[in-house]
């Protein structure tokens, strides 16, 4: 049972946006501007979907949207996505997402400036680690059993777990904007497509989804 369970559990990247020049996020993150100067631009057609919205369109913007949390043990995010710079400053920081963040499982942020967890409403705990990609993931797999590791971003997190070979699968949106300035999501990672199978799907919105899945997996 064991060990089929660790093959159904992946690692997987899910609705990740980034710009037509490969930002994931922008220049100037703030405690008001969790994206920088991208604002909620790469997030739009989220925004008009039946999953965000009642009334929103249920066309493929919807069916990749709603992919978000089902099948999903844990979550790994960056100290970036967490909060803004010098959040660890702050005690009274809890995320930029309110009582009840989206998240609904552990999750683990990953920072050099640890602090207790954070029980939140909903089902989200924070969990705060100094740990590499690998080990990390280990942590997250004993809190999510058979279920899914999610990893949240931002892109430097992400581009570090792709760099150590630990992602399954992943969903990119590329949304057709140009951001100029920010954090990339692709640098340091020439040939990385040669380890996946990739398929893209453009959306009536102007985005592409694409998915990266690893060969073999």
């Amino acid at each position: 049972m064991a060990e089929g369970a660790a093959t159904m559990s992946r690692v997987r990247v899910q609705n990740f946006c980034i710009s037509l020049d490969g930002f994931g996020t922008g220049e100037g993150q703030s405690a008001d501007l969790h994206f920088g100067h991208a604002g909620d631009r790469l997030h739009q057609w989220m925004f008009g979907t039946r999953y965000w919205q009642p009334g929103g369109s249920d066309g493929v913007d919807n069916a990749f949207a709603q992919q978000f949390a089902p099948g999903v043990g844990a979550e790994i995010m960056g100290a970036g996505k967490f909060g803004h710079p010098g959040w660890h400053e702050d005690p009274e920081w809890k995320g930029a997402w309110g009582p009840n963040p989206p998240f609904h499982t552990p999750v683990f942020v990953l920072t050099h400036h640890t602090r207790p967890p954070i029980e939140m409403e909903g089902g989200t705990t924070f969990h705060f680690l100094d740990a590499s990609p690998a080990e990390a993931l280990k942590t997250a797999r004993e809190a999510a059993g058979d279920l899914d590791i999610r990893l949240g971003g931002g892109p430097s997190m992400i581009r570090d777990f792709l760099a150590a070979g630990l992602v399954d699968h992943m969903h990119v949106v590329v949304v057709p904007i140009l951001l100029g300035r920010g954090v990339r999501l692709w640098d340091g990672l020439e040939g990385i497509e040669q380890n996946y199978r990739v398929e893209a799907v453009s959306s009536p919105s102007g985005v592409t989804h694409m998915t990266f899945t690893r060969i073999g997996s």
